[in-house]
């Protein structure tokens, strides 16, 4: 039996043996540092691992990235050159509302009726021509684009938002779903005119009240599209692990999945303001808008009647709506496109 146990250890004895020497033989083979990949395995550990110092400052700054994502999104759309020529236009059609006031000769809030200058074609003294009041048309123009662009951006802004909130809550909670689904199908189904209407005709037709109204309808387009959009991330990985850990409601939709949204919401902005001002238009042509604060739809209703005579008191203000709805068209597509990550590089 001790024979055996002998017999059995040489072996190992040998083994061990000849494993130190395969390791002299490797380190001595291997000194240099040469990598062979077909002798991989017989590599001492030292050839084969290397200690990395740690240095607080080289962390800090490899782990820290100078990504941006609006800074992604500005420089994606300063890319496109047609667009953000529009964007220029734009702003410098606004600020021109307030130049306008201070280079013209009349104020709009002091206009006197003087018959012996009804439809006075543009001239040195009356820029924009007189309409068939005699009052001066240039003031009136610029003063209507102004209130007509600051209501189309104010309704614009609120409607995408009351969409924006109503579409995250009716999209992720699913209690609420049948509750909104059913006051969409009760407003969409009723022509909004109808709404608009009844508001006129009981409350008032002042710029505050039609505003809010149109905020009010306003909202059912962005607040369907945002519910669609939400259904496909509400059940993601990573808004599971959210719920699971107990983050709140808001945070989730905030944090979670609105990012995933910012290219739908610009574009819909973009959108929405040339739309109020179509239909802000389209509700003084019908006598549903207070004509006492004058706007660009409030002129284009007073100069339906007399456009063959007197063409320019349709061109002036049509100009101007046809610009801002361009402008807007063209930079809310190339905006929506900036903010896609996907278009980040």
């Amino acid at each position: 039996m001790e024979k055996t146990v002998s017999e059995l250890e040489q072996p190992i004895v040998d083994l061990e043996v000849d494993r130190s020497a395969v390791d002299k033989n490797t380190t001595t083979k291997y000194s240099r540092g040469r990598v062979h990949v077909h002798a991989r395995a017989q590599m001492p550990e030292k050839q084969l691992f290397s200690f990395a110092e740690y240095e607080a400052k080289a962390a800090e700054y490899t782990g820290s990235s100078e990504y941006s994502y609006w800074k992604s999104v500005w420089r994606s759309f300063l890319k496109k050159r047609a667009a953000v020529g529009m964007f220029i236009i734009f702003l410098l059609l606004f600020l021109f509302t307030f130049v306008a006031a201070a280079i013209g000769k009349y104020d709009v809030f002091n206009l006197r009726i003087d018959n012996s200058l009804m439809f006075t074609s543009p001239n040195s003294e009356f820029w924009f021509g007189t309409d068939n009041l005699g009052r001066d048309y240039w003031s009136q123009v610029w003063h209507a684009t102004r209130t007509s662009i600051i209501l189309a951006v104010s309704v614009s802004f609120g409607q995408i938002f009351v969409g924006v909130v109503i579409g995250l809550v009716w999209g992720y909670v699913r209690k609420l779903d049948r509750f909104f689904t059913e006051l969409y199908n009760l407003i969409d189904n009723i022509p909004v005119i109808i709404y608009m209407t009844l508001i006129a005709l009981m409350i008032g037709k002042t710029t505050l009240v039609m505003g809010a109204a149109m905020i009010g309808f306003g909202w059912l387009g962005t607040a369907r599209n945002i519910r669609n959009l939400v259904f496909m991330y509400r059940d993601r990985e990573y808004n599971l692990a959210s719920r699971c850990l107990g983050t709140s409601l808001w945070r989730i939709l905030y944090r979670n999945i609105l990012p995933y949204m910012v290219s739908v919401i610009i574009l819909r902005l973009a959108l929405a303001i040339p739309g109020t001002i179509a239909y802000e238009t389209t509700l003084t042509y019908l006598g549903l808008m207070d004509i006492s604060t004058p706007s660009l739809g409030i002129l284009l209703r007073n100069a339906r009647s007399y456009f063959l005579d007197y063409p320019y008191l349709l061109i002036f203000p049509a100009v101007i709506v046809s610009i801002i709805t361009i402008t807007f068209y063209l930079v809310g597509n190339a905006f929506s496109d900036a903010c896609d990550p996907r278009n980040h590089v």
